[in-house]
């Protein structure tokens, strides 16, 4: 099935995410989107799935156009996506997920058949070497079989194109490579696979034709033999570095001390479970780890936002624990949030008051009490442009700007006081490549200053690159402290519970 995009447009309001985009789909073939996050990838995707109507263009099969009026049309066509979000029954088995919504009933009361869903289960996972158990709840699967899960589902309904969004975002580099070598086994059987993505080594190993989207629009094709640094260019518009340059670190005093800090949740379940480790003055440790592994609740716990059943943690000395958060910002602490909508950001404010959301109240920012606003305005203008916040005006509010503009927001804000400690969940998530070049930069100055660093990420490379130790964690627990040269398929293993002893000082 030849599939093709002319000239598909959507607008959300003002806001133009795809403008006049182009786009041919051969079957047998990889064809992979890149671009920055917020490009607009991901809603050409859900136009051609049916989530979401055109404002302009048309969709045609083997050259006949064709209209979906939501996801049955498009699935019914030939169609299915894998959303970078699962969507799945947790309760349910896999037999029960992948007959949802196409169920099979026999007999004279019309009863469900799940054993054709079982019989169908086994065939695309023999055929595929998927080695999924159709009686398996979702719930006690691994993100990886999940996965899977979703691939099966497409397939039951004879999918000749897979859609599959930003699939690695929650995979091991092991789960990884075997996705790969799954969309390898799909390309060779026929299927048409769109790849979503924005992780450049990913492109390169797989695809048959790149196709590169910035801001809506499509900038440009490329073959997989293009390097790293002319995909970068292409999707950003610029040239990029994609080293990090950092010279070794020369660690001082310990700054961050964590003594066997445990959370439990609401649910009384687990979250963090004795957790120890320093971070030294001019240095950067890194935790890495598939998301969902306790990083979310040790970095919250540091800042104050959750109470540890458990354990303590010191900054330059003195206890952190227990001490509200205002206070703990207030002893050195920038902290950048897994989540900046929530976490980081006040929507309906502006940029200009989101910047010194925790300094409002000190000089030279205000005075008895009230605010200074030539110099909020002026510090401000100075934050957007050290940081290239795109925005018309600093008065405009932090939820009118795009998702990676509010990152550059949040960034700016704790990289623009000086700090004992900076910790940062996903510091790049959002952001385009040369966004990415700055931020790295600007966090290796922080550490060259002599501040500790701990970062969160769940990009390897970004961890490579910036890491001068590597904590793992798995499932609350630090599984082993590594060096940065560490393989990836080490860390791979680690990152799915394989202990390792600690050898980094």
């Amino acid at each position: 099935m030849k599939l093709e995009l002319r000239g598909i447009t959507k607008r959300f309001g003002d806001f133009t995410a795809n403008d006049s985009i182009d786009l041919v789909i051969e079957p047998g073939t990889v064809h992979a989107l890149l671009g920055e996050n917020g490009a607009g990838k991901s809603t050409l995707m859900n136009v051609l799935f049916g989530l979401y109507d055109p404002d302009g263009g048309e969709i045609l099969i083997d050259d006949k156009p064709v209209t979906f009026v939501g996801p049955g049309d498009a699935m019914a066509a030939g169609i299915a996506m894998v959303h970078q979000h699962f969507m799945l029954v947790h309760p349910f088995t896999v037999a029960e997920n992948v007959m949802l919504g196409h169920e099979q009933v026999k007999g004279p009361f019309r009863l469900l058949d799940i054993n054709a869903a079982r019989d169908k289960v086994r065939e695309i996972s023999a055929r595929f070497g998927f080695n999924v158990d159709p009686d398996a709840v979702i719930e006690d699967l691994p993100v990886g079989a999940q996965q899977r899960v979703e691939i099966i589902k497409a397939l039951s309904q004879r999918a000749e194109v897979l859609i599959l969004d930003e699939p690695t975002a929650v995979l091991t580099p092991q789960e990884t490579d075997e996705l790969l070598e799954i969309v390898r086994q799909l390309r060779d059987s026929g299927t048409a696979v769109v790849l979503i993505t924005h992780k450049l080594r990913e492109v390169q190993a797989i695809a048959d034709t790149i196709t590169v989207i910035r801001r809506g629009k499509v900038v440009g094709t490329a073959l997989p033999t293009a390097s790293r640094e002319e995909l970068a260019s292409l999707m950003v518009g610029r040239a990029v570095t994609m080293t990090v340059d950092k010279e070794p670190a020369t660690p001082g005093d310990v700054v961050l001390s964590v003594d066997g800090l445990s959370v439990v949740d609401d649910l009384g379940v687990v979250q963090l479970n004795g957790v120890s480790f320093d971070v030294r003055a001019g240095e950067i440790l890194a935790i890495a780890g598939v998301q969902g592994n306790g990083q979310t609740e040790l970095t919250e716990a540091l800042l104050g936002a959750v109470t540890p059943v458990a354990g303590s943690a010191t900054l330059d000395g003195k206890k952190i624990t227990g001490l509200p958060i205002k206070k703990v910002l207030e002893s050195g602490l920038g902290f950048v949030p897994e989540d900046r909508t929530e976490d980081g950001l006040v929507a309906t404010f502006t940029i200009a008051n989101n910047l010194i959301l925790d300094l409002y109240d000190k000089d030279p920012y205000s005075k008895a009490g009230a605010l200074k606003p030539a110099v909020v305005e002026e510090s401000a203008n100075k934050a957007v442009e050290q940081f290239d916040i795109r925005t018309t005006s600093v008065f405009l509010t932090a939820g009118s700007l795009s998702g990676g503009n509010q990152q550059k927001v949040v960034l700016a804000r704790e990289l623009s006081r000086p700090l004992k400690l900076l910790i940062a969940s996903n510091p790049t998530r959002g952001l385009d490549v040369g966004s990415i070049e700055f931020v790295h930069k600007r966090i290796i100055q922080e550490r060259d200053s002599g501040a500790a660093v701990l970062i969160v990420s769940a990009e390897l490379d970004e961890v490579a690159a910036l890491a001068d130790r590597i904590a793992v964690m798995y499932h609350g627990e630090i599984v082993g402290i590594v060096p940065p040269d560490t393989s990836r398929e080490d860390l791979g293993l680690m990152m799915a519970g394989a202990h390792k002893e600690e050898s980094a000082a």
